[in-house]
Protein backbone atom coordinates (compact mmCIF):
# COMPACT_ATOMS: atom_id res chain seq x y z
CA UNK A 1 0.00 0.00 0.00
CA UNK A 2 2.61 2.30 0.98
CA UNK A 3 4.35 2.02 -2.74
CA UNK A 4 0.63 2.66 -4.61
CA UNK A 5 0.62 6.16 -2.47
CA UNK A 6 4.30 6.77 -3.00
CA UNK A 7 3.55 6.26 -6.66
CA UNK A 8 0.37 8.33 -6.82
CA UNK A 9 2.62 10.96 -4.87
CA UNK A 10 5.17 10.96 -7.62
CA UNK A 11 2.92 11.37 -10.76
CA UNK A 12 0.63 13.66 -9.77
CA UNK A 13 4.17 15.71 -8.59
CA UNK A 14 5.09 14.90 -12.38
CA UNK A 15 1.61 16.01 -13.66
CA UNK A 16 2.18 19.45 -12.45
CA UNK A 17 -0.91 19.16 -9.95
CA UNK A 18 -1.21 21.41 -7.11
CA UNK A 19 0.71 20.39 -4.47
CA UNK A 20 -2.02 20.58 -2.10
CA UNK A 21 -3.98 18.71 -3.89
CA UNK A 22 -1.46 16.17 -4.96
CA UNK A 23 -1.10 15.95 -0.22
CA UNK A 24 -4.54 15.60 -0.15
CA UNK A 25 -5.67 12.74 -2.80
CA UNK A 26 -2.35 10.80 -1.35
CA UNK A 27 -3.69 10.68 1.86
CA UNK A 28 -6.97 9.45 0.75
CA UNK A 29 -4.98 6.02 -1.15
CA UNK A 30 -4.90 3.76 1.29
CA UNK A 31 -8.79 3.97 1.86
CA UNK A 32 -9.30 3.38 -1.99
CA UNK A 33 -7.70 0.48 -1.44
CA UNK A 34 -8.46 -0.68 1.89
CA UNK A 35 -12.29 0.32 2.55
CA UNK A 36 -11.50 -0.82 6.84
CA UNK A 37 -8.14 1.95 6.82
CA UNK A 38 -8.78 4.17 9.83
CA UNK A 39 -7.95 7.45 7.40
CA UNK A 40 -11.30 8.09 5.94
CA UNK A 41 -12.35 11.00 4.01
CA UNK A 42 -14.16 12.61 7.67
CA UNK A 43 -11.40 11.59 9.44
CA UNK A 44 -8.26 13.40 6.66
CA UNK A 45 -11.53 16.73 6.97
CA UNK A 46 -10.98 16.50 10.81
CA UNK A 47 -6.78 16.35 10.46
CA UNK A 48 -6.77 19.26 7.92
CA UNK A 49 -9.28 21.71 10.07
CA UNK A 50 -6.93 20.10 13.10
CA UNK A 51 -3.61 21.01 11.29
CA UNK A 52 -4.56 24.85 11.15
CA UNK A 53 -5.47 25.46 14.23
CA UNK A 54 -2.30 26.62 15.31
CA UNK A 55 -1.19 29.61 16.76
CA UNK A 56 2.20 29.30 15.09
CA UNK A 57 0.85 30.06 11.92
CA UNK A 58 -0.19 33.59 12.97
CA UNK A 59 3.59 34.01 12.96
CA UNK A 60 3.82 33.12 9.53
CA UNK A 61 1.12 35.41 7.86
CA UNK A 62 2.33 38.65 10.38
CA UNK A 63 5.85 37.69 9.01
CA UNK A 64 4.84 37.88 5.59
CA UNK A 65 2.49 41.36 6.09
CA UNK A 66 5.78 42.97 7.46
CA UNK A 67 8.06 42.00 4.69
CA UNK A 68 5.78 42.90 2.26
CA UNK A 69 5.56 46.52 4.01
CA UNK A 70 9.31 46.63 4.56
CA UNK A 71 9.51 45.81 0.74
CA UNK A 72 6.98 48.35 -0.42
CA UNK A 73 9.18 51.02 1.90
CA UNK A 74 12.24 50.45 0.23
CA UNK A 75 13.91 49.87 3.53
CA UNK A 76 16.55 47.22 1.01
CA UNK A 77 18.33 50.48 0.02
CA UNK A 78 18.74 51.88 3.24
CA UNK A 79 20.38 48.92 4.58
CA UNK A 80 22.76 48.81 1.37
CA UNK A 81 23.88 52.16 1.50
CA UNK A 82 24.98 51.30 5.13
CA UNK A 83 26.95 48.27 3.71
CA UNK A 84 28.27 50.01 0.73
CA UNK A 85 29.98 52.75 2.62
CA UNK A 86 32.01 50.56 4.44
CA UNK A 87 33.45 47.68 2.08
CA UNK A 88 31.93 48.87 -1.28
CA UNK A 89 35.53 50.45 -2.52
CA UNK A 90 37.43 47.48 -1.67
CA UNK A 91 37.80 44.25 -3.90
CA UNK A 92 34.56 42.38 -4.80
CA UNK A 93 32.97 45.34 -1.95
CA UNK A 94 29.95 45.95 -3.72
CA UNK A 95 29.11 42.24 -4.68
CA UNK A 96 29.90 41.44 -1.30
CA UNK A 97 27.57 44.67 0.22
CA UNK A 98 24.91 43.17 -1.81
CA UNK A 99 25.24 39.49 0.24
CA UNK A 100 25.25 41.08 3.77
CA UNK A 101 21.73 43.28 2.54
CA UNK A 102 20.33 40.12 1.48
CA UNK A 103 21.56 38.53 5.39
CA UNK A 104 20.25 41.58 6.86
CA UNK A 105 17.10 41.89 4.77
CA UNK A 106 16.29 38.02 5.35
CA UNK A 107 16.23 38.78 9.13
CA UNK A 108 13.17 41.42 8.03
CA UNK A 109 11.68 39.36 5.32
CA UNK A 110 11.77 35.34 6.09
CA UNK A 111 11.14 34.89 2.68
CA UNK A 112 14.10 33.86 -0.06
CA UNK A 113 11.30 35.04 -3.45
CA UNK A 114 11.07 38.59 -1.30
CA UNK A 115 14.64 39.02 -0.39
CA UNK A 116 15.19 38.57 -4.20
CA UNK A 117 12.82 40.89 -5.36
CA UNK A 118 13.49 44.00 -3.05
CA UNK A 119 17.25 43.45 -2.59
CA UNK A 120 17.71 42.80 -6.68
CA UNK A 121 15.06 45.46 -8.05
CA UNK A 122 17.53 48.05 -6.27
CA UNK A 123 21.36 46.69 -6.05
CA UNK A 124 21.66 44.89 -9.62
CA UNK A 125 21.03 48.19 -11.62
CA UNK A 126 23.71 49.88 -9.53
CA UNK A 127 26.42 46.59 -10.63
CA UNK A 128 25.12 47.12 -13.79
CA UNK A 129 25.92 50.71 -13.82
CA UNK A 130 29.26 49.77 -12.17
CA UNK A 131 30.07 47.28 -14.91
CA UNK A 132 29.44 44.11 -13.36
CA UNK A 133 28.69 41.17 -15.62
CA UNK A 134 24.86 40.79 -16.43
CA UNK A 135 25.06 36.98 -15.57
CA UNK A 136 27.25 37.69 -12.57
CA UNK A 137 24.82 39.88 -10.55
CA UNK A 138 21.20 37.91 -11.33
CA UNK A 139 23.07 34.66 -10.39
CA UNK A 140 24.42 36.35 -7.46
CA UNK A 141 21.30 38.09 -6.42
CA UNK A 142 19.23 34.58 -7.12
CA UNK A 143 21.36 32.41 -4.67
CA UNK A 144 21.98 35.30 -2.20
CA UNK A 145 17.84 35.70 -1.83
CA UNK A 146 18.49 31.91 0.06
CA UNK A 147 19.91 33.48 2.88
CA UNK A 148 16.30 34.81 3.71
CA UNK A 149 15.07 31.48 4.86
CA UNK A 150 18.11 30.60 7.16
CA UNK A 151 18.68 33.74 8.89
CA UNK A 152 16.09 34.57 11.55
CA UNK A 153 13.14 34.86 11.76
CA UNK A 154 12.45 32.41 8.85
CA UNK A 155 9.06 30.79 7.61
CA UNK A 156 10.09 27.23 6.85
CA UNK A 157 12.08 26.99 10.38
CA UNK A 158 7.98 28.11 11.84
CA UNK A 159 6.59 25.29 9.60
CA UNK A 160 9.41 22.73 10.64
CA UNK A 161 8.60 23.36 14.36
CA UNK A 162 4.74 22.92 13.55
CA UNK A 163 5.85 19.82 12.01
CA UNK A 164 8.51 18.63 14.38
CA UNK A 165 7.38 19.82 17.83
CA UNK A 166 11.12 21.87 18.19
CA UNK A 167 10.82 25.50 19.53
CA UNK A 168 10.43 28.12 17.00
CA UNK A 169 12.88 30.22 19.31
CA UNK A 170 15.54 27.66 19.25
CA UNK A 171 15.43 26.69 15.51
CA UNK A 172 15.89 30.66 14.87
CA UNK A 173 18.77 31.41 17.06
CA UNK A 174 20.34 28.25 15.38
CA UNK A 175 19.93 29.82 11.58
CA UNK A 176 22.09 32.65 12.90
CA UNK A 177 25.95 31.26 12.43
CA UNK A 178 24.64 28.70 9.80
CA UNK A 179 23.13 31.89 7.57
CA UNK A 180 26.82 34.14 7.97
CA UNK A 181 28.77 30.82 7.33
CA UNK A 182 26.84 30.70 4.12
CA UNK A 183 26.84 34.57 3.06
CA UNK A 184 30.93 33.88 3.97
CA UNK A 185 31.31 31.40 1.63
CA UNK A 186 28.98 33.62 -0.96
CA UNK A 187 31.16 36.37 -0.65
CA UNK A 188 34.51 34.37 -0.71
CA UNK A 189 33.41 32.98 -4.31
CA UNK A 190 32.22 36.91 -5.30
CA UNK A 191 35.80 37.95 -3.97
CA UNK A 192 37.95 34.92 -6.30
CA UNK A 193 35.47 36.13 -9.28
CA UNK A 194 36.44 39.52 -9.24
CA UNK A 195 39.98 38.99 -8.49
CA UNK A 196 39.89 36.84 -11.75
CA UNK A 197 37.66 39.31 -13.87
CA UNK A 198 38.42 42.65 -12.74
CA UNK A 199 36.67 45.50 -11.73
CA UNK A 200 35.97 49.16 -13.26
CA UNK A 201 37.96 51.09 -10.17
CA UNK A 202 37.62 53.86 -11.82
CA UNK A 203 33.28 53.79 -11.75
CA UNK A 204 33.58 52.20 -7.96
CA UNK A 205 35.63 55.31 -6.92
CA UNK A 206 33.27 57.66 -8.40
CA UNK A 207 30.79 55.35 -6.81
CA UNK A 208 32.15 55.08 -3.42
CA UNK A 209 32.89 58.38 -3.63
CA UNK A 210 29.00 59.55 -3.87
CA UNK A 211 28.20 57.23 -1.06
CA UNK A 212 30.93 58.55 1.41
CA UNK A 213 30.08 62.07 0.22
CA UNK A 214 26.40 61.61 2.27
CA UNK A 215 28.54 61.40 5.17
CA UNK A 216 28.64 58.28 7.81
CA UNK A 217 26.59 60.08 10.08
CA UNK A 218 23.28 60.59 7.77
CA UNK A 219 23.40 57.04 6.42
CA UNK A 220 23.43 55.61 9.86
CA UNK A 221 21.24 58.01 10.92
CA UNK A 222 18.83 56.20 7.55
CA UNK A 223 19.90 53.12 8.04
CA UNK A 224 19.53 51.90 11.41
CA UNK A 225 15.97 51.98 11.98
CA UNK A 226 15.76 49.57 9.42
CA UNK A 227 18.85 47.55 11.03
CA UNK A 228 16.96 47.52 14.11
CA UNK A 229 14.07 45.49 12.86
CA UNK A 230 15.99 42.23 13.63
CA UNK A 231 17.82 42.90 16.36
CA UNK A 232 14.12 44.08 18.09
CA UNK A 233 12.20 41.14 17.02
CA UNK A 234 14.99 38.40 17.74
CA UNK A 235 16.02 40.29 20.76
CA UNK A 236 12.11 39.65 22.15
CA UNK A 237 12.05 36.23 21.38
CA UNK A 238 15.61 35.39 23.05
CA UNK A 239 15.06 37.71 26.12
CA UNK A 240 11.95 35.63 26.45
CA UNK A 241 9.76 38.76 27.03
CA UNK A 242 7.76 37.66 23.83
CA UNK A 243 6.51 34.51 22.39
CA UNK A 244 7.68 34.05 18.56
CA UNK A 245 3.95 34.84 17.62
CA UNK A 246 3.58 38.54 19.66
CA UNK A 247 7.51 39.12 18.14
CA UNK A 248 5.76 38.94 14.55
CA UNK A 249 2.96 41.13 15.26
CA UNK A 250 5.72 43.85 16.69
CA UNK A 251 7.46 43.25 13.45
CA UNK A 252 4.05 44.51 11.78
CA UNK A 253 3.57 47.54 13.81
CA UNK A 254 7.65 48.38 13.77
CA UNK A 255 7.46 48.37 9.80
CA UNK A 256 4.82 50.32 9.28
CA UNK A 257 5.56 53.42 12.01
CA UNK A 258 9.51 53.45 10.46
CA UNK A 259 7.96 53.13 6.52
CA UNK A 260 5.55 55.44 6.97
CA UNK A 261 5.98 58.26 10.02
CA UNK A 262 9.98 57.68 9.62
CA UNK A 263 11.03 57.28 6.21
CA UNK A 264 8.01 58.58 4.73
CA UNK A 265 8.49 55.72 1.45
CA UNK A 266 4.89 54.10 2.40
CA UNK A 267 1.62 56.05 2.06
CA UNK A 268 -1.35 54.69 4.34
CA UNK A 269 -3.73 54.31 1.08
CA UNK A 270 -1.29 51.56 -0.09
CA UNK A 271 -2.24 49.20 2.71
CA UNK A 272 -5.44 47.72 1.02
CA UNK A 273 -2.84 46.52 -1.69
CA UNK A 274 -0.39 45.41 0.76
CA UNK A 275 -3.17 43.23 2.54
CA UNK A 276 -3.86 41.46 -0.95
CA UNK A 277 -0.54 40.85 -1.70
CA UNK A 278 -0.08 39.62 1.93
CA UNK A 279 -3.29 37.52 1.50
CA UNK A 280 -2.22 36.11 -1.69
CA UNK A 281 1.01 34.97 -0.80
CA UNK A 282 -0.18 33.40 2.43
CA UNK A 283 -3.80 31.77 1.79
CA UNK A 284 -2.11 28.90 -0.30
CA UNK A 285 0.06 27.81 2.24
CA UNK A 286 -2.48 27.19 4.43
CA UNK A 287 -3.96 24.87 1.79
CA UNK A 288 -0.73 23.02 1.69
CA UNK A 289 -0.54 22.79 5.69
CA UNK A 290 -3.80 21.52 6.09
CA UNK A 291 -3.64 18.65 3.35
CA UNK A 292 -0.04 18.16 4.36
CA UNK A 293 -1.49 17.23 8.50
CA UNK A 294 -4.10 15.17 6.82
CA UNK A 295 -1.00 12.95 4.65
CA UNK A 296 1.68 13.02 7.89
CA UNK A 297 -1.79 11.82 9.91
CA UNK A 298 -1.94 8.94 7.42
CA UNK A 299 1.83 7.85 6.78
CA UNK A 300 1.68 7.34 10.68
CA UNK A 301 -1.30 4.99 10.89
CA UNK A 302 0.55 2.93 7.83
CA UNK A 303 3.90 2.80 10.76
CA UNK A 304 5.59 4.22 7.51
CA UNK A 305 7.96 6.74 9.12
CA UNK A 306 9.13 3.11 11.12
CA UNK A 307 9.64 0.80 8.18
CA UNK A 308 11.91 3.36 6.40
CA UNK A 309 13.48 4.06 9.34
CA UNK A 310 14.30 0.24 9.41
CA UNK A 311 14.95 -0.18 6.09
CA UNK A 312 17.70 2.79 6.18
CA UNK A 313 18.88 1.16 9.32
CA UNK A 314 19.72 -1.87 7.03
CA UNK A 315 21.63 0.27 4.29
CA UNK A 316 23.37 2.95 6.47
CA UNK A 317 25.36 1.68 9.32
CA UNK A 318 26.82 5.19 10.60
CA UNK A 319 25.85 8.43 10.94
CA UNK A 320 27.68 9.92 8.25
CA UNK A 321 26.53 7.89 5.55
CA UNK A 322 22.84 8.74 6.68
CA UNK A 323 23.16 12.39 6.97
CA UNK A 324 25.32 12.31 3.33
CA UNK A 325 22.25 10.24 1.90
CA UNK A 326 19.80 12.49 3.28
CA UNK A 327 21.83 15.70 2.17
CA UNK A 328 21.44 14.41 -1.56
CA UNK A 329 17.85 13.24 -1.23
CA UNK A 330 16.57 17.27 -0.04
CA UNK A 331 18.72 18.61 -2.77
CA UNK A 332 17.17 16.60 -5.20
CA UNK A 333 13.65 17.11 -3.79
CA UNK A 334 14.67 20.87 -3.82
CA UNK A 335 14.39 20.85 -7.18
CA UNK A 336 11.32 19.61 -8.03
CA UNK A 337 9.10 20.48 -5.00
CA UNK A 338 8.91 24.11 -2.81
CA UNK A 339 10.87 24.01 0.28
CA UNK A 340 7.81 24.71 2.60
CA UNK A 341 5.87 21.96 1.03
CA UNK A 342 8.88 19.67 1.17
CA UNK A 343 9.30 20.19 4.71
CA UNK A 344 5.83 19.28 5.82
CA UNK A 345 5.98 16.00 3.67
CA UNK A 346 9.46 14.73 4.62
CA UNK A 347 9.74 15.91 8.40
CA UNK A 348 7.14 12.77 9.76
CA UNK A 349 9.11 10.84 7.72
CA UNK A 350 13.08 11.70 8.08
CA UNK A 351 13.07 13.19 11.71
CA UNK A 352 12.19 9.65 13.71
CA UNK A 353 14.89 8.25 11.68
CA UNK A 354 17.98 10.44 12.53
CA UNK A 355 16.48 11.10 15.81
CA UNK A 356 17.58 7.21 16.27
CA UNK A 357 21.32 8.37 15.41
CA UNK A 358 21.04 11.32 17.93
CA UNK A 359 21.05 14.24 15.56
CA UNK A 360 19.65 16.85 17.35
CA UNK A 361 15.61 17.89 16.19
CA UNK A 362 17.33 21.42 16.02
CA UNK A 363 20.30 20.50 13.99
CA UNK A 364 18.39 18.69 11.56
CA UNK A 365 16.08 21.71 11.14
CA UNK A 366 18.53 23.53 10.09
CA UNK A 367 19.83 21.29 7.39
CA UNK A 368 16.57 20.43 6.28
CA UNK A 369 16.46 24.69 5.54
CA UNK A 370 19.57 24.90 3.88
CA UNK A 371 19.12 22.22 1.55
CA UNK A 372 15.63 23.56 0.69
CA UNK A 373 17.09 27.08 0.10
CA UNK A 374 19.14 25.71 -1.83
CA UNK A 375 16.44 24.52 -3.96
CA UNK A 376 15.34 28.16 -4.59
CA UNK A 377 18.29 28.23 -7.05
CA UNK A 378 18.19 24.65 -9.07
CA UNK A 379 15.74 24.42 -11.66
CA UNK A 380 12.62 23.21 -12.50
CA UNK A 381 11.57 25.06 -9.65
CA UNK A 382 14.04 27.34 -8.29
CA UNK A 383 11.92 30.05 -7.71
CA UNK A 384 14.78 32.67 -7.74
CA UNK A 385 15.82 31.81 -10.74
CA UNK A 386 12.54 32.94 -12.08
CA UNK A 387 12.43 36.05 -10.07
CA UNK A 388 16.20 37.06 -10.89
CA UNK A 389 15.21 36.31 -14.45
CA UNK A 390 12.14 38.97 -14.73
CA UNK A 391 14.62 41.28 -12.85
CA UNK A 392 17.70 41.55 -15.52
CA UNK A 393 15.89 39.63 -18.36
CA UNK A 394 18.55 37.06 -18.13
CA UNK A 395 17.28 33.16 -19.15
CA UNK A 396 17.00 30.63 -16.22
CA UNK A 397 18.85 28.60 -17.81
CA UNK A 398 21.84 31.10 -18.18
CA UNK A 399 20.83 32.40 -14.52
CA UNK A 400 21.64 28.48 -14.11
CA UNK A 401 24.80 27.79 -15.53
CA UNK A 402 26.32 30.78 -13.62
CA UNK A 403 24.48 30.12 -10.14
CA UNK A 404 27.04 26.57 -10.33
CA UNK A 405 30.45 28.08 -8.30
CA UNK A 406 27.85 29.94 -5.84
CA UNK A 407 26.01 26.53 -5.47
CA UNK A 408 29.12 24.62 -5.08
CA UNK A 409 29.95 27.44 -2.32
CA UNK A 410 26.74 26.74 -0.28
CA UNK A 411 27.74 22.86 -0.46
CA UNK A 412 30.62 23.78 1.31
CA UNK A 413 29.05 25.78 4.12
CA UNK A 414 26.15 22.76 4.09
CA UNK A 415 28.56 20.08 4.49
CA UNK A 416 30.32 22.28 7.60
CA UNK A 417 26.65 22.71 9.10
CA UNK A 418 25.74 19.07 8.98
CA UNK A 419 28.87 16.92 10.06
CA UNK A 420 29.63 20.51 13.09
CA UNK A 421 26.74 20.23 15.12
CA UNK A 422 28.06 23.45 16.84
CA UNK A 423 27.64 25.50 14.26
CA UNK A 424 24.08 25.70 14.57
CA UNK A 425 23.67 24.25 18.30
CA UNK A 426 26.32 26.75 19.79
CA UNK A 427 24.07 29.20 20.59
CA UNK A 428 20.66 27.31 21.82
CA UNK A 429 20.30 26.98 25.41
Amino acid sequence: MSKRLFITLAVLLVASIPIAVVLLFSSMVPVFWDSSFPAGAKYLLRQVVSGLDSTPLIAIATFVLSGIIMARGKISEKIFNVFAYFIGSKTAGMPCAVVVTCLFYGAISGSAPATVAAVGAMTVPILLDLGYEKKFCTALIAMSGGLGVIIPPSIPFIIFAMISGASVGDLFIAGIFPGILIAVCLMGYSYYYCKKHGEDKEKLKVYAGEIKGKGLGRLINEGIWALLSPVIVLGGIYSGIVTPTEASVISVIYSLIITIFVYKTLNISEMYSIFCESVKAYAPLLFVLGAATALARTLTLMQLPQEISVMIGNLFDNKILLLLAINILLLFVGMIIDGSSAILILTPILLPIVSTYGVNPVHFGVIMVVNLAIGFVTPPVGVNLYIASGLTGVTVLDISKRVIPFILATLVALMLITYIPKISLLLVG
